[in-house]
């Protein structure tokens, strides 16, 4: 698979510039642009900020474009949400939903 020229398709699909995508992403425009025109490839926690932007997940984004499923709104959510928990919140969470 060819990283860049995939980024490349998501930013395409939703009519993204590289500008648009690092403040999406909480990258500098530099580190964007470097993965372009300088032929860097990005790092994994580089691609996973490219990912949370996007709304999908690095499994989303490696997987053929005919398996990648959209994320609902919920979703999204709950994923952005999930991402700012601690350790010990993540395992109370778990906890709680498996008692529902």
């Amino acid at each position: 698979m060819d990283i860049k020229r995939h980024i490349k398709e998501l930013m395409e699909e939703r009519g993204w510039t590289n500008y648009r995508l690092s403040m999406e992403a909480g990258l500098s425009h530099s580190t964007v642009t470097n993965i372009f025109k300088r032929n860097n490839a990005p790092t994994i926690p580089t691609l996973e900020s490219i990912c949370k932007a996007f709304g999908i997940t690095l499994s989303q984004f490696f997987s053929e474009k005919n398996g990648m499923a959209e994320l609902t709104m919920e979703q999204r959510s709950l994923f952005a949400a999930w991402s700012t928990l601690n350790e010990d919140q993540k395992e109370a969470l778990l906890l709680l939903i498996k008692c529902i």
